[in-house]
């Protein structure tokens, strides 16, 4: 355990305590969390995972921008959901790619659990999309996410990311029910 990996943990928590209560001020944060990320997983031959944190930095730019861009009157960030068919397509397009990309990390890298690595990359690029895009369903990747890297993370000794990753599906189900509460005052409901 690094010094690195306990301040990107640390990092981390604050990002998502932020996201849950749709605060803009995850991004910046997450910013932080993400650079120290890479390293830290550049360093373990986790190379998808460290890839990934490169694709989170430029999405959490725009997911600024656009998340500044829709806030309500009260200033609070609007969401919305997905839907069957953007569920259905969302899920057999992140198998496919998750495949394929296990696939190329497995003969061309002499990367770390190359079909779990690439799990958890490339359905955490979609959640991460969901996440800009403000999209309940967001929240049911991560879950799915965080048991996925609870596992990976304590298989390559990164306990402090093991640690957090136990944190983040927590927050992860905390987070899908005030989500959904927000919804429901949208709706008016509450």
């Amino acid at each position: 355990m690094s010094l690195l990996e306990a301040l990107a943990a640390l990092f981390g928590l604050a990002n998502i305590a932020l996201i849950i209560r749709r605060s803009v001020w995850n991004f910046p944060v997450a910013l932080v969390m993400v650079s120290l990320s890479g390293v830290v997983l550049w360093d373990a031959r986790l190379y998808s995972d460290a890839a990934l944190q490169i694709f989170f930095f430029i999405v959490n730019i725009l997911g600024w921008v656009l998340w500044a861009r829709n806030q309500g009157a009260a200033g609070e960030i609007m969401v919305d959901r997905l839907g069957l068919t953007g569920q259905i397509i969302w899920t057999s397009s992140a198998l496919a790619a998750v495949w394929g990309w296990g696939w190329f990390m497995a003969g061309h890298t002499q990367a770390s659990f190359p079909y779990w690595d690439a799990s958890v990359a490339v359905l955490s690029v979609c959640a991460q999309i969901l996440m800009t895009r403000r999209y309940i369903d967001n929240w049911h990747w991560w879950i799915v996410i965080n048991i996925l890297s609870i596992g990976l993370y304590a298989a390559k000794g990164l306990y402090w990311f093991t640690g957090l990753y136990i944190l983040f599906l927590g927050m992860a189900v905390l987070g899908l029910v005030e989500w959904r509460r927000a919804e429901a005052r949208q709706k008016g409901v509450l």
